[in-house]
């Protein structure tokens, strides 16, 4: 089963960063269903099912050793960059820190477990959608998007492809649990 590690922000802060994204930006861009929207921590890729007790085991070790936090939204930006845009998303500015934080001790510690580690530093942010057909061009307006997640708990979520899109479901919630 294919598998990754999230947080889901509240309805509220995914529809402002939809309607952010839906400003400027041509109908060649296919835009992430609500309830799919996400800050991915953790790609796992196909997962076999007797891993998934170790896997909870050690998301809910990581989680011990963080405190909940908030994190806010902060702007517009494009992979792999403006000019040759495929993935239109919603950066993080305050709490990035540590988020990034926590995508590496989930890294460090599903390593040990023989997930690859990550080759390339953690950006996060949240896919709020992507370029149908070869890469666009887009003007990256200023826009403030004024929305904080608390990041209490992670997801571990299994997801389905479909031609309508991804399908997700939760495997496991694991609550922060560290000291601030």
């Amino acid at each position: 089963m294919r598998a990754f590690v999230a947080v889901f922000p509240p309805p509220e802060v995914v529809k402002e960063a939809l309607v952010a994204a839906r400003l400027s930006f041509d109908d060649r861009i296919r835009l992430t269903r609500p309830e799919n929207v996400h800050l991915t921590l953790k790609f796992l890729g196909d997962v076999r099912e007797e891993l998934l007790d170790d896997i909870r085991a050690i998301l809910a070790e990581v989680c011990a050793g963080h405190a909940p936090f908030e994190a806010a939204l902060a702007g517009l930006g494009a992979f792999p960059s403006a000019r040759r845009a495929r993935i239109l998303w919603a950066g993080v500015g305050e709490g990035s820190g540590r988020l990034r934080s926590l995508a590496t001790g989930l890294d460090t510690g599903l390593a040990s477990s023989g997930f690859e580690r990550e080759r390339h530093p953690y950006t996060p942010h949240l896919t709020l959608g992507r370029v149908q057909g070869k890469p666009a061009s887009l003007q990256l307006p200023p826009v403030s998007i004024d929305s904080k997640i608390r990041v209490g708990s992670i997801e571990l979520v299994k997801s389905v492809l479909s031609p309508e899109g991804p399908v997700y479901e939760t495997l496991g919630t694991f609550a922060l649990a560290g000291r601030s």
